[in-house]
């Protein structure tokens, strides 16, 4: 069970860096072979990974990810986890310009010093834009 908490814990941890910005923060999150799926685009290694994530968030003014019904399945030193966002993506005038809602799928292996994400998929389910 503990793994399942460090896990989501991770989960958390990445919708909160991106919403505060903190992109030099991702590092620690995920493995240095890690991938990303997403809407803006795909990248495999860390540092694309994060490159990615900071290009696709740094434009917004505010942003908030409202991660829920984070559920983890564990196997060994791996687990794949899924969980649903809901996205707000703020402007500079402090209103809305896009919305959206999603299925987040991950990889997470165990690492020496604990969990990491090992790939990240983002599934769009709706969007809405101002």
């Amino acid at each position: 069970m503990e793994a399942v908490f460090e896990i989501t814990q991770l989960v958390y941890r990445l919708g909160a860096c991106l919403d505060d910005h903190r992109f030099d923060d991702l590092v620690g999150l995920f493995t240095a072979d890690a991938t990303a799926r997403t809407p803006g685009g795909e990248a495999a290694g860390r540092d694309a990974v994060i490159a990615q994530a900071t290009r696709n968030h740094e434009e917004y003014q505010r942003i908030q990810h409202l991660i829920s019904n984070v559920l983890v399945d564990v196997d060994g030193s791996a687990a794949s986890v899924r969980a649903n966002l809901v996205g707000t993506f703020v402007g500079s005038d402090g209103a809305p310009v896009l919305e959206l809602g999603a299925v987040y799928r991950f990889g997470a292996r165990r690492v020496g010093d604990g969990w990491r994400l090992s790939a990240v998929e983002v599934e769009p389910l709706w969007r809405t834009a101002a």
